[in-house]
């Protein structure tokens, strides 16, 4: 890998860039203490000018939000024939979407909770009050709101009382063009990361996430000392297989590629539910998957230059 030249797309303009930008932090001193040549590039007019000037052997995206996980930016880089880790265009539309992940995954048999999908147009149209009654009346409370698209927890909220559904639906839709509102799971929080290796999709140790608020928001995903993180999670063997297998089916049945984190809630049944996918996992020092990495005894740098070896194989 010393001989490798690679660029980490970090920024870009969606509300997750400063997130972004520590994880392209994060990512680019894992890889330097394994050789990597890496320079650390935003996703601005100026990107694509860069790269046909200093074509880089591959590119680690590390944009989240947006052009990050919709497919945009894998297209660009497919049309200039340059290797990446990560998502294939067509997988990251259909992932990025979180009703039609939730969808593909419940027709293949995956419990998921019960959900409905609202564009703003809706309310303009019918009027607020009768569709968040009817809403309440399909899945009851309390609910989960959060925008169709999007990731960090933005807009994202449980909603507990029918009178703060108005406020909470303003939230989400600050955020998107629709909000994801489905049924409450109370249980474990747990987020499992899956790496491809030579043998296909590899589970790590899942982290059980327990947020001082009882909601793991932005606000507890991203400031030190609001959350406390078990990694592996406190889970019998039954359960902790039956997280790892989830995550492995969601990589499969969605088409994910080299890393993705999925999220779920274990209820107090012991049944598992899937909740969403993430393409572009957070590497910050609050995130998930470098927890993960070092629960499983392995280096964050060693794995993203595995990744890199397989996308660059991958375009021969």
């Amino acid at each position: 890998m010393t001989d490798r030249f690679v660029a980490v797309l970090a920024g870009g303009l969606s509300h997750e860039r400063d997130v972004s930008l520590r994880s392209g932090r994060r990512i680019s001193a894992a890889l330097r203490t394994v050789g990597v040549t890496v320079e650390e590039w935003d996703a601005d007019a100026n990107l694509l000018h860069r790269m046909r000037e200093h074509r880089p052997d591959a590119v680690v995206v590390a944009l989240h939000g947006g052009e990050g996980e919709n497919g945009s930016i894998q297209t660009i880089l497919d049309l200039l024939s340059i290797p990446y880790v990560g998502t294939d265009p067509d997988a990251c539309r259909r992932s990025w979407d979180k009703p039609t992940a939730k969808a593909e995954l419940a027709r293949a048999g995956v419990l998921t909770p019960d959900w409905v999908v609202l564009p703003h147009s809706t309310f303009r149209e019918l009027g607020a009050a009768p569709v968040l009654e009817s809403m309440v009346q399909r899945l009851g409370l309390p609910l989960m709101l959060k925008p169709d698209k999007g990731g960090s927890a933005l807009g994202a909220q449980v909603v507990r009382d029918a009178a703060n559904l108005p406020t909470a639906m303003v939230g989400c839709l600050a955020y998107s063009d629709a909000v994801l509102a489905e049924k409450f799971v109370d249980g474990v929080e747990v987020a499992v990361t899956v790496i491809d290796g030579p043998d296909g999709p590899e589970a790590l140790p899942a982290v059980e996430i327990v947020p001082e608020s009882g909601v793991y928001d932005y606000t507890a995903r991203y400031t030190a000392g609001l959350t406390t993180f078990h990694t592996p999670a406190r889970l019998d063997p039954k359960a902790a297989d039956a997280v790892a297998e989830l995550a492995v089916t969601a990589h499969k049945l969605l088409g994910l590629r080299d890393i993705s984190r999925t999220d779920a809630v274990i209820d107090s049944s012991g049944a598992v539910h899937f909740l969403e996918v993430n393409l572009s996992p957070g590497l910050t020092e609050t995130s998930l998957v470098p927890m993960a990495v070092e629960a499983a005894g392995r280096s964050l740098g060693a794995i993203y230059a595995g990744l890199i070896d397989r996308a660059i194989a991958r375009s021969r």
